[in-house]
């Protein structure tokens, strides 16, 4: 096995597994604790945790060619859908101590798993049960962002994230917007439903900079990177 740091991408290492196989890694902000079975690798006195693209749509679009990424220390994420939080863990890895990640999920059940499995153990992450559609509802918990993160698999997903971003993301802010196509709309083609959530972000105001599909990782999704202009 073989580790180095990522060429491009802050807090980042590639790891070339004994079988040849590429995966990615971030810098446990909490040694020892692992997230949801993730190998744990020593380098150089600090602790690795493999991300598993299968299970990670980020790590995905990373490894699928995602041309840049906003992602670095000290930054402040708004991650819409956190779920049980297996992507969230690994952005908080890298925005470390002194960033921030502020994590929302609608589902009270999947919550209990985020708040066991990661917000317990990361003083970086603050956990927010509310529905991304309003968000009003955590203007008193939320601050202004560098980031939004969007994994929320309901139709108009790019009409929540433009309204989140206009009450918490910066001016050049970023935004990550995980597309399910079938969650959108099962009649269209993947390539149509892709086609109006970006033409729709630009509508609000964002600049799209790239769009990564995710197949063999994830079917009928896509990664777009947005700014906000």
């Amino acid at each position: 096995m073989r580790v180095k740091p990522h060429e491009k991408f802050e807090g980042l290492y590639v790891v070339e597994m004994d079988d040849g196989t590429v995966k990615l890694a971030t810098r446990n902000l909490a040694p020892g604790v692992k997230v949801y079975g993730e190998m744990l690798i020593e380098h150089e006195g600090m602790e690795l945790r493999v991300w598993d693209a299968y299970r990670s749509k980020l790590a995905a679009a990373l490894l699928k060619g995602l041309k840049t990424s906003p992602l670095k220390s000290g930054l402040k994420v708004l991650y819409l859908g956190v779920a049980s939080g297996t992507t969230c863990s690994h952005v908080s890895d890298i925005v470390g101590e002194s960033g921030r990640v502020y994590g929302v999920e609608f589902s009270p059940r999947v919550m209990r798993e985020f708040l066991e499995r990661v917000a317990r153990y990361r003083p970086n992450v603050i956990p927010i049960l509310a529905d991304a559609r309003f968000p009003a509802e955590y203007s008193s918990i939320t601050e202004e962002v560098d980031v939004i993160y969007q994994d929320v698999a309901q139709p108009y997903q790019s009409k929540i994230l433009i309204d989140n971003a206009d009450f918490y993301l910066k001016k050049g802010g970023w935004a990550f917007l995980a597309i399910k196509a079938r969650s959108i709309d099962v009649t269209k083609e993947p390539s149509e439903v892709y086609r109006k959530e970006m033409e729709a972000l630009k509508d609000g105001g964002f600049e799209i900079i790239n769009v990564v599909h995710l197949e063999p990782y994830d079917v009928d999704h896509a990664m777009i990177l947005a700014r906000r202009v």
